[in-house]
């Protein structure tokens, strides 16, 4: 069990197509959910996805140099998943599915109490876009989640989209409307606050 008093752990596992040091506007928003989090004391940690060689499959190490065990080493740690995806062809990208499907694996790994190892952690969605689709994307990927066992805070997501068929990036607009940064603020504190919640409560043994 997770000493109560220890600082909430967040990871984000940005699911752009593009890999570092590229500016990346699904690393951006991450970042502005982490800004807010380490206000509230959380200790955070942004992950690249596509830096990684993540083999296809749905089980927790496909061998053959897959580096997926490197990065769910960090979700397991973590109190909070942040899973920042931009929009391609109004789904989530690639990146995200290849995640998703990774965590699959989750659903068969459980705990002493035979709950999900996922069971008491917390998600949260971000998601960026010059075209239309986030509420879509939004759903898609918390079933995904829910499905795992991760908890879903109160308005557990943000997103920013461009006008339809626009071409301007979050990473390139010069302020965030104020909407669209009280929803990234309101997910962040949510987040750190469940994840509190839910040391000092855990979900019931599994029969």
């Amino acid at each position: 069990m997770t000493d109560p008093g220890a600082p909430v752990r967040a990871v984000a596992l940005i699911c752009s197509l593009k890999p570092s040091p590229d500016e990346s506007s699904s690393a951006l928003i991450a970042e502005d959910i982490f800004k807010t989090m380490r206000a509230q004391g959380a200790e955070c940690e942004p992950v690249r996805c596509v830096d990684y060689h993540i083999a296809p499959g749905v089980e927790a190490d496909m061998g053959n140099g897959d580096e997926w065990p490197t990065i769910r080493e960090k979700v397991l740690a973590a109190d909070v998943l942040v899973l920042s995806t931009p929009i391609w062809l109004g789904h989530p990208s690639s990146v995200t599915q290849r995640v998703l499907e990774r965590l699959d694996a989750e659903l068969s790994n459980d705990d002493e109490q035979g709950r999900p190892a996922m069971a008491g952690k917390v998600a949260i969605v971000s998601v960026v876009g010059n075209e239309d689709g986030a509420h879509k994307v939004v759903a898609d990927v918390f079933q995904g989640l829910n499905d795992i066992g991760f908890s879903i805070p109160s308005q557990g997501c943000t997103y920013w989209t461009g006008p339809a068929m626009g071409s301007t990036d979050y990473k390139e607009i010069d302020e965030v409307p104020e909407a669209v940064a009280s929803a990234t603020a309101a997910a962040a504190r949510n987040a750190v606050h469940l994840a509190r919640v839910l040391r000092a409560a855990e979900y019931p043994p599994y029969e």
